[in-house]
């Protein structure tokens, strides 16, 4: 009988040890990630680059406290030019663990009040190529030069006239990983070729006016001959600029078609997402 008993206390004791052994294990994984949460610090912050003719003024976003090297994302503003909405997908990608800069495609942080003038602004860009590369690379060399970067893993998005820019430059050769456009033409002054070694997301919304079936069609076809590594998505019942909540103010405004959809921007940011965890995954 004191056998038994002795072996039920021990049973007792080890059980009792292997809980408190268990808990001590849980309350330790929980301070670890309360540090891990508090490692994030988030920090923005303005910086000047430039070509040999023209001052920028962009806006950088990051992890303070990131010990390792994070991939690099440009973020290229729409026709009205860099604004606090390009800033803010900045601060998102930032929140993603990305090290973000919105370009200045414009020069001196130019912005327009009035889409007569967003299209000039525009146009002096898309319409001189050799224009839109110096200041495309500007950036980009402004992007590498940070520590917290690391330059072998770069893409970059764009919103509206950003997304032609980016589509644009990946068409030239640029060094990137993914590019991604949103509300984006794909009727480019350099359409898909050989020189594109980026994977492609274009995400635009199926009623979109300014995106015509018939660029989409030249577009897709042009991917497609070059074997090149895309996806398209068309959003039913998107209009143009469905990614921004200012679009439905600005629509009525100046009596455009632009409106904000949030499940289309919710899952073209989701599928921006993947873009990235795929393309940056694969290259570790």
């Amino acid at each position: 009988m004191g056998y038994f008993l002795g072996a039920l206390i021990l049973a007792v004791c080890i059980s009792c040890k292997d809980t408190k052994s268990t808990e001590t294990e849980k309350e330790e994984e929980e301070k670890v990630e309360i540090v891990e949460e508090k490692e994030m610090k988030l920090k923005g912050e303005e910086v000047s680059y430039s070509t040999d003719s023209l001052q920028m003024k962009g806006y950088i976003a990051f992890n303070e406290n990131a010990t390792d090297k994070s991939p690099g994302v440009l973020v290229i503003h729409e026709w009205w030019g860099h604004n606090d909405y390009t800033r803010k997908r900045a601060d998102m990608l930032a929140e993603l663990g990305y090290v973000a800069l919105a370009v200045d495609m414009y020069g001196e942080g130019k912005q327009a009040s009035h889409p007569d003038d967003a299209g000039k602004f525009a146009m002096s860009v898309m319409g001189n190529i050799d224009v839109a590369k110096a200041r495309f690379n500007a950036a980009l060399e402004m992007l590498k030069s940070k520590d917290q970067v690391d330059t072998t893993k770069i893409a970059a998005i764009g919103y509206c006239f950003g997304g032609s820019v980016a589509l644009t430059m990946a068409n030239t050769g640029a060094e990137l990983d993914a590019v991604a456009a949103f509300h984006s033409g794909v009727e480019l002054p350099v359409m898909p070729n050989e020189e594109l070694t980026a994977k492609v997301l274009v995400c635009n919304g199926a009623e979109d006016p300014f995106v015509s079936p018939e660029s989409v069609a030249a577009y897709t076809k042009a991917m497609d001959s070059i074997q090149a590594d895309y996806k398209y998505v068309a959003y039913e019942e998107a209009v143009h600029a469905f990614t921004s909540k200012d679009a439905d103010s600005l629509g009525k405004k100046f009596d455009l078609p632009l409106a904000y959809n949030k499940e289309a921007d919710q899952k073209s940011w989701e599928e921006l997402k993947r873009l990235l965890e795929d393309v940056f995954k694969s290259e570790e």
